[in-house]
């Protein structure tokens, strides 16, 4: 609205100067208004980290999303592995601290501490104590200066640092958020969740966030419903790229530039009936206590029961699961050290289920949180702008590397002690 004013203002003050008889030179209506629009060109680029949760590489070859197509022909994209268990909060935390989950303390989308008994940690926590062990980018951001905004991404609604009171109504003490940030919201429709990123970079300078996240679920929640291979996965990868086109439209309407980083946490693997596996029929329930099970099962023994328990679980049944103590988990995955992990680890392959009794309802669609290096596993990697060079594909590389892309985005400077570098991404790199 501010070019109208200026517009109003410029006609009186000709229609003054025209009554007390001042000249003044000649002016057009389009160089008294061009001070915004040069405002608008010299706007600095931002960087958007963009998630569509569940969303495989291989969904970009069914003809169904040109938008994504047109942002990886135009910059970098690939097959990115992600973390172990390749779950949705643990990897998107890793996604932007660039640590793996056994060093950030989200092991899990559900998680028990023995620091705080009968606590559990859901996909609904935002209890700082939880989060606290890993300092995320737009906090590393904020503290330097640089203004963030994020919309839906897993963790950024927690006052990070900060510290809950146990009394109600539990206020947090202390911590850091982004700028602005929006509570998860299942019901907030794509083109709600675009306008949201729109009006922060309407701002001005001042005020306009540099780094920006923004989180689709629907492709996720498809996969799980129907699985990978169904027509309306497909319909739900097609729907947000719309979302995404439209977002590049708004943005290029704006003048603003951006460099677009596009990821997924994870694949999803089709599950099937019959590919079942019930751990009640080898072991004793009663011994222990279950924290997940599903793509895996996560246990610990009761207390005076460990020896059974092992017995029982520990090694291979059948072909398609193994168990392990959590510090025998294999190194590769790179997860067992931390003490959120529970005391044993059962591991079947993708697209078997692991569960301690016979289900109640039949198992069919799709899953996630199997061996990382699965190729069902394997995540969306785009990245795109005036920073990325059109190198196309690029090698297969680990998520924790994409916190140290966003880094260099944005002006940070490289972190020190992360799981992940920049080395995947050098030579794309603009100069």
């Amino acid at each position: 609205m501010r070019w109208i004013a200026q517009a109003a203002f410029l006609a009186a003050a000709i229609a003054l100067s025209a009554c007390a008889g001042v000249s003044s030179p000649p002016q057009s209506a389009a160089s008294a208004l061009a001070a915004p629009v040069a405002e608008t060109e010299a706007r600095a680029p931002v960087t958007i980290l963009v998630s569509i949760d569940g969303f495989r590489p291989d969904y970009l070859d069914r003809g169904a999303t040109p938008n994504l197509n047109a942002l990886a022909a135009a910059g970098i994209s690939s097959a990115m592995r992600p973390s172990y268990p390749s779950k949705t909060f643990p990897n998107h935390w890793t996604l932007v601290t660039g640590l793996r989950p056994d060093r950030t303390g989200i092991v899990a989308n559900k998680m028990l501490d023995a620091s705080r008994p009968g606590d559990i940690f859901t996909m609904a926590s935002d209890d700082p104590f939880w989060w606290n062990a890993a300092e995320p980018i737009w906090v590393t951001a904020e503290k330097a200066g640089i203004h963030t905004a994020t919309a839906f991404w897993p963790g950024s609604n927690i006052a990070w640092g900060g510290e809950r009171s146990k009394e109600w109504p539990n206020p947090v003490t202390g911590g850091t958020r982004p700028q602005d940030w929006l509570q998860f919201n299942q019901a907030l429709s794509d083109r709600q969740r675009v306008d949201s990123v729109v009006d922060w970079l309407r701002r001005p300078a001042e005020t306009r966030p540099r780094f920006v996240t923004l989180y689709f679920d629907e492709v996720d929640t498809a996969g799980h419903e129907y699985g990978p291979d169904d027509q309306r996965t497909t319909d739900a990868a097609a729907s947000v790229d719309k979302a995404i086109g439209r977002l590049r439209e708004e943005i290029a309407k704006l003048g603003q530039p951006v460099n677009f980083v596009i990821v997924a946490d994870h694949g999803m693997a089709a599950i099937s009936q019959d590919r079942l596996i019930v751990l009640d029929r080898f072991s004793n329930p009663d011994d222990y206590d279950v924290v997940e099970d599903g793509v895996y099962a996560s246990i610990n023994p009761k207390t005076g029961k460990q020896t059974m328990v092992e017995k029982a679980l520990l090694g291979a049944h059948g072909p398609h699961l193994t168990c392990y103590r959590k510090a025998e988990v294999p190194e590769r995955f790179h997860y067992g050290r931390n003490p959120r992990v529970p005391a044993i680890l059962c591991l079947p392959d993708a697209g078997w289920t692991v569960v301690v009794h016979p289900p109640k309802r039949p198992i069919e669609g799709g899953a996630h949180g199997y061996d990382n290096d699965a190729p069902e596993m394997r995540a969306l990697f785009i990245a795109s702008g005036p920073a990325i060079k059109p190198i196309g594909k690029i090698p297969t590389f680990d998520n924790v590397d994409v916190a140290p892309l966003l880094r260099d985005l944005i002006g940070l400077p490289a972190g020190q002690g992360l799981d992940g570098d920049d080395a995947p991404f050098k030579g794309a790199l603009a100069k």
